[in-house]
């Protein structure tokens, strides 16, 4: 997916493939059976259970759960939202029984990328997954408020930093007030939009996996640790099943 603004990829200096890489292979490793449910600690439930990892993503679930699962994912990918979409009841059951346990990488692919991270991650991991998700809901609102900025608006976006270009994106596009009507107050909202060690995060988290996986587009998925050639929910699923979700 091309940047909506026409803007440079806020200076990350990678080359990366369009939103929903085509691909049709897998390569996750079988396990012998399902996996037996596994209980949450009394008084909780694995969906609640949510984290930040030592990569920098978000995961939910149990923590030793026999399947992993992680998605890098731009939350302006059209086949991510597909894939968020058509995946979330199902893919929190098998959460909910222990067996699986789900992290969100961000990937960014343009500018819209990294205010949309910021403020999805804006609150910590707990609410984290329901904003992502709606986030993914709403994308067609986001892109038609991308469209109505005005060429004049755009050209003065150039040159501005990081987090300054996050805040211009972020109120133009309508995240700010999206995430203020979930629970993120204004300043709130406008300290994570202008919190550089957390765009680095991203950008260093974005960086290492392309190192380490080879990232070319989205959504990619890795199961125990396998990166596998499917991005598609009915894709997926399959190989979660023969991972022993």
């Amino acid at each position: 997916m091309k940047s909506l603004t026409a803007l440079p990829l806020i200076g990350l200096a990678l080359t990366l493939a369009a939103c929903g890489k085509d691909a049709d292979g897998n390569n996750a490793t079988a396990a012998n059976s399902t996996a037996s449910a596994v209980s949450a600690p009394a008084g909780s439930a694995w969906t609640d259970t949510v984290s930040k990892t030592a990569e920098g993503g978000f995961v939910i679930g149990n923590p030793q759960a026999a399947v992993k699962l992680i998605e890098y994912g731009a939350l302006s990918c059209s086949h991510c939202a597909e894939f968020s979409e058509k995946s979330h009841d199902k893919l929190m059951s098998y959460v909910a029984k222990g067996t699986v346990s789900f992290e969100f990488r961000p990937f960014m692919l343009n500018s819209y990328d990294l205010p949309a991270s910021l403020l999805a991650r804006c609150s910590g991991p707990g609410p984290f997954f329901t904003i992502a998700h709606q986030m993914f809901e709403a994308q067609a609102d986001f892109f038609a408020k991308a469209q109505s900025v005005s060429p004049a608006e755009q050209q003065s976006w150039q040159g501005l930093k990081e987090n300054q270009l996050a805040a211009a994106i972020g109120k133009a596009y309508g995240f700010d007030s999206f995430v203020q009507q979930r629970g993120i107050s204004t300043a709130q909202a406008n300290a994570c939009l202008a919190d550089t060690a957390a765009i680095k995060e991203l950008e260093t988290m974005m960086q290492n996996g392309v190192k380490q996986f080879q990232i070319t587009g989205t959504p990619t998925f890795i199961i125990n640790g396998q990166k596998q050639d499917v991005n598609t929910w009915e894709a997926v699923e399959p190989l979660l099943i023969a991972a022993g979700a």
